[in-house]
């Protein structure tokens, strides 16, 4: 049960973890203001937590899979803010002349969904376990060893990309923010089948010999690319699909030229 907790928890504070370690990142090296992590952390454990108390009226929704929809609502919303957040961060960093604004107002949303997606199913985990009294301290010791891994990732990965020249950290940054946004779709994907809202359909492969999803590098891989032992047809094509999107969108960005000034 200990490991189990710390497995659980570990994912779903990681993922967040690392989207926060590289848009402060961002921050440091565009010389934006850090007070949008401030609000953002406040909206969404506010979030989260009423997300987490309502879970009962939410899942009765849309014929019983409210649940599912809104994660997947959550999760698809993060990814399409990451991916102007990738246009963005990219244009202000070559040309200067980005709307600063606008970027730290979509860091701070996708934080806040990030942690109200995270943290809501993390309440409603540790709830389950409340009326058992022999079982909670174990599963609490789990959680706090779970969340403090994550954190102690999130922090090295921010120091790590701080100490590195400012190109290479926006290019480390914005890969791994392409893969976590890509999982995101997946994740989403495989939300929406569960919700009958896409068709079911046989796996492509089964990697459960091979990684398994209920490991620790399996549970790490979900957080980070959105791994699926048994991915269907769908869940692939729209992985690749988000993949190969965010990618060609980062590289025609990176080549858009500074402007010059005009001469006086």
């Amino acid at each position: 049960m200990l490991l189990n907790s710390v497995i659980i928890i570990l994912r779903e504070v990681l993922e967040a973890s690392l989207l926060i370690s590289v848009l402060l990142v961002f921050s440091k090296q565009l010389n934006l203001s850090y007070r949008w992590i401030v609000w953002a952390l406040v909206i969404g454990f506010s979030g989260a937590f009423f997300y987490a108390a309502n879970i009962s009226s939410v899942s009765g929704w849309f014929d019983g899979v409210g649940q599912e929809l809104t994660n997947a609502l959550l999760q698809q919303g993060i990814f399409i803010l990451l991916l102007f957040i990738i246009i963005l961060v990219v244009l202000q960093f070559r040309r200067k002349n980005a709307n600063t604004h606008i970027l730290t107002i979509m860091m701070g949303l996708i934080v806040s969904l990030a942690i109200i997606r995270e943290g809501s199913e993390i309440f409603i985990y540790l709830t389950n376990f409340t009326q058992a009294k022999d079982l909670f301290l174990i599963v609490i010791s789990g959680a706090v060893i779970g969340a403090g891994i994550g954190c102690s990732i999130g922090i090295i990965v921010y120091y790590l990309l701080c100490n590195i020249a400012s190109r290479w950290s926006l290019n480390v940054g914005s890969v791994l923010l392409i893969l976590i946004a890509a999982g995101m779709v997946s994740q989403a994907s495989l939300l929406l089948i569960q919700a009958d809202w896409l068709p079911s359909q046989l796996p492509l492969w089964d990697s459960s010999d091979f990684i398994s999803e209920q490991s620790v590098i399996g549970q790490l891989l979900y957080a980070v690319i959105g791994y699926e032992a048994t991915p269907t047809p769908i869940q692939a094509g729209l992985y690749c699909g988000a993949l190969t999107l965010l990618i060609s969108l980062f590289l025609l960005t990176g080549k858009i030229t500074p402007k010059e000034d005009n001469p006086s």
